[in-house]
């Protein structure tokens, strides 16, 4: 693994585009090489440079609209003489904090450190406290999930109408905004299973409401998704030993009724699904402790039932 801190992006990348860009507004503003050099703690030839050269500029840093906005406000402050290093640091370490909050720092820092690609990662801003990670797990297990979906030829014929998500939910989970699913569901589109978007909390409504039903029976179960309820797909479930779970299609306290049915059985169902109602489509969720789980499951099942 490259190892690669976030202030090295910072001083590496961030401020060599920062101070050319605040350089040519100052330039635009009329001040000499010489007196940019002062303000910006550089040497005249580092200037010109950044003036009238070629400097190799990061577009994620230099097109970003709160880098201009903050470049404009110190570049007035020191062409007016109303700006000093001191306010004109606060403003950088401002602009340096919020891009280190998920913005382009991050996205950087991802490239030059590929294992924090698609985590989700404020780390610089939160620190490695325990919730964080517990966030982190839970994108990651959902992450895993919708590729291992789409990656199985047979999932596409279970896909429903409505479209497959996928949710995991952080430990004493207490809603829907503490469960990770997928922005927009995973769709069928021309022989393909697409993933729209990376994970986040509160992405659906349905498997959250499933899984947090689950937890208040087992707190391990944490994961689910939903398929297009099926014979097949049921079948395929009785075939390994798992007795799918029927229960009513309304929408209203369906967390309440669920809950109750799970009370019953005395543990959640690996495998839940109802026939649909009026414009409720037929749906089977498939449960695990983890989305990752769930995933393995739900693809066993359908290519079960494509057999």
């Amino acid at each position: 693994m490259s190892l690669r801190l976030p202030s090295e992006i910072v001083v590496e990348r961030f401020l060599p585009t920062a101070r050319a860009v605040l350089a040519r507004a100052l330039a635009e503003r009329g001040l000499t090489q010489r007196e940019i050099a002062a303000h910006l703690g550089v040497t005249q030839a580092a200037v010109s440079t950044y003036v009238s050269g070629d400097p190799d500029l990061e577009e994620r840093f230099s097109g970003d609209e709160r880098l201009r906005r903050t470049v404009e406000r110190i570049a007035d402050g020191f062409a007016s003489g109303s700006t000093g290093g001191y306010e004109a640091l606060a403003e950088l370490l401002e602009l340096i904090r919020a891009f280190e909050d998920r913005g382009p720092i991050c996205a950087v820092h991802e490239e030059e450190m590929p294992a924090l690609e698609g985590l989700g990662c404020d780390l610089c801003v939160r620190g490695a406290d325990g919730a964080v990670l517990a966030e982190r797990e839970a994108l990651d297990a959902v992450r895993r999930a919708s590729r291992r979906l789409a990656d199985a030829p047979a999932t596409i014929d279970h896909v429903p109408n409505v479209g497959t998500n996928v949710g995991t939910a952080v430990p004493d989970a207490e809603d829907a905004t503490d469960v990770a699913a997928v922005p927009g569901r995973l769709q069928a589109v021309n022989s393909r299973v697409l993933v729209p978007a990376d994970p986040e909390f509160g992405a659906s409504q349905r498997v959250a409401t499933t899984i947090l039903a689950a937890m208040a029976v087992d707190p391990d179960v944490r994961g689910a998704l939903n398929l297009a309820t099926s014979d097949a797909l049921l079948d395929a479930a009785r075939d390994r030993g798992i007795d799918p779970l029927a229960f009513d299609a309304g929408y209203e306290d369906r967390d309440e009724r669920l809950r109750e049915r799970f009370r019953e059985r005395g543990r959640p169902a690996r495998v839940c699904y109802h026939e649909g109602a009026f414009g409720i489509e037929p749906v089977t969720y498939v449960l695990g402790e983890t989305a990752t789980e769930a995933a393995e499951l739900a693809v066993e099942l359908v290519e079960g039932a494509s057999a």
